[in-house]
């Protein structure tokens, strides 16, 4: 009896070590299928953006003979761009450059042609839900792949958001050429240093949280940039030409506001409360600067406009964009007030004054706004959304003098590197589309098409 006691205790106790060992023993991460699910609708929605959202809100501010060159260019984008960032984009934004004093600056080319990515690899980069793996190295909980197609659309809307800057006026064939090249050579670098492990910005601690100083900030330069440099419209008076579709502008204005929700709130890479709040508050965000454009307009033009209410909602967006996943409802009022307050000023007043042709407020909107939500993000980020993060109210001042760095050098790379690249393809093969081509309309005389066909 007492042998079999002793017997049953063994087994017991070798029971219990076997699955001790097997507790501890390192679990090989998964992909989340929640996180998984939501980044793919993300991703769409992102895309949703672009096409046809951008090219809608472009194409109906511009005049009816200029629709479809528009929405071409942005429909090229997404195609070239998209052929881009797998060959090459990819890699040299997010991947590692074997190059030491390069790291900080440009990823390599480990990754161009998606090389060495597996279907079943899991994201290298996260932010708020993570994994390790048996090398004791951190992991997301999606797709390497889908953390690339989401990035993706932010590369393609890019430099879509410049069109707005040369609208009715650029060769199509050197629009083409620049636009690659301005993403190989400055958005790509730039989403390096802000977005990469090894950027020099983001082990700055530079903030931004879905694209203010990497995308808004360095389109707006560009757009601003291009403007000059292309000239004004030949029959621009100083004022904004009357577009041609506003019921366009409005669909295209929803199609964004919907779209930014993948945009932003996407952006915390998992299906969580983070991405619940960056969807909050870019939303308060938007709604905020939509009605405060609307008032303003009441006020001052003695009656609200659709288009006006359209642009405001599209600034409180771009405003809220780096701030998405650092701020509360406060935060995000505060945000949606003072860039419509900003950018109005911008649009009615600092453009017809100095007299350039930023001809749908690319630079006005997308790099005012990108410039005040990034520098806001820096004041009014809260330790009550991420508690690793704080901005000046909260006496972190420190915060708010990285983006002021962040803003400023961005500034100073987007603007030269888009004059230099300007100057290249201008002398290559040209950019300013011909007198006789811009009086007749990019559409009939770069693609041989109309918009509106009158038949009996």
């Amino acid at each position: 009896m007492k042998k079999n006691i002793l017997s049953i205790m063994a087994l017991l106790a070798l029971s219990v070590s076997a699955l001790s060992a097997q507790t501890a023993a390192p679990v090989a991460p998964t992909v989340d299928a929640g996180d998984t699910a939501w980044m793919i609708v993300a991703t769409a929605f992102v895309l949703l953006m672009s096409i046809p959202g951008l090219a809608l809100f472009y194409g109906g501010l511009v005049r009816r003979k200029n629709v479809l060159n528009v929405f071409m260019q942005v429909f090229i984008l997404v195609a070239v761009i998209s052929v881009e960032w797998v060959i090459i984009g990819y890699s040299n934004a997010f991947g590692s450059n074997s190059i030491e004093a390069l790291k900080p600056y440009i990823g390599g080319f480990d990754w161009a042609f998606l090389n060495n990515i597996g279907i079943n690899d899991l994201s290298p980069y996260f932010i708020s839900h993570s994994q390790v793996g048996l090398d004791g190295a951190a992991v997301g909980t999606i797709p390497h792949i889908i953390f690339i197609m989401f990035q993706c659309m932010f590369a393609v809307i890019t430099p879509a958001l410049i069109i707005g800057a040369f609208a009715e006026r650029i060769n199509f064939k050197g629009f083409l050429i620049f636009s690659v090249l301005w993403s190989l050579f400055i958005y790509n670098p730039v989403a390096h240093w802000v977005w990469a492990g090894d950027g020099w910005l983001f082990k700055l601690g530079a903030l931004d949280f879905a694209g203010g100083t990497v995308v808004h900030i360095n389109a707006g330069v560009a757009a601003i940039v291009t403007a000059i440099m292309l000239g004004k419209r030949r029959d621009y008076k100083g004022h904004a030409i009357p577009a041609h579709n506003i019921t366009y502008v409005v669909i295209g204005a929803g199609l964004l506001w919907v779209g930014w929700f993948g945009f932003n709130a996407g952006s915390g890479l998992a299906a969580d409360g983070l991405a619940a709040n960056a969807l909050m508050v870019t939303h308060i965000a938007a709604a905020a600067a939509a009605l405060t454009w609307a008032l303003l307009d009441w006020i001052i033009d003695k009656r609200p406009t659709i288009v006006g209410i359209s642009t405001g909602a599209v600034g409180g967006l771009v405003a809220i964009t780096p701030a998405a996943g650092f701020v509360g409802i406060p935060g995000a009022l505060a945000i949606g007030v003072l860039v419509s307050l900003v950018c109005f000023c911008m649009v009615a007043y600092v453009k017809p004054k100095l007299g350039y042709d930023d001809s749908l407020d690319a630079f006005g909107v997308h790099g005012v706004g990108g410039i005040l939500g990034a520098l806001l993000t820096g004041v009014l980020a809260s330790p009550l959304i991420q508690s690793s993060y704080s901005g000046a109210i909260y006496g972190n001042f420190h915060q708010l003098w990285i983006q002021f760095l962040a803003v400023g050098v961005t500034i100073v790379f987007s603007g030269v590197g888009t004059f230099i690249l300007f100057k290249l393809v201008d002398k290559l093969v040209g950019l300013r589309a011909s007198d006789k081509h811009e009086a007749i309309g990019l559409d009939e005389t770069q693609h041989g098409e109309t918009a509106y066909n009158n038949f009996d």
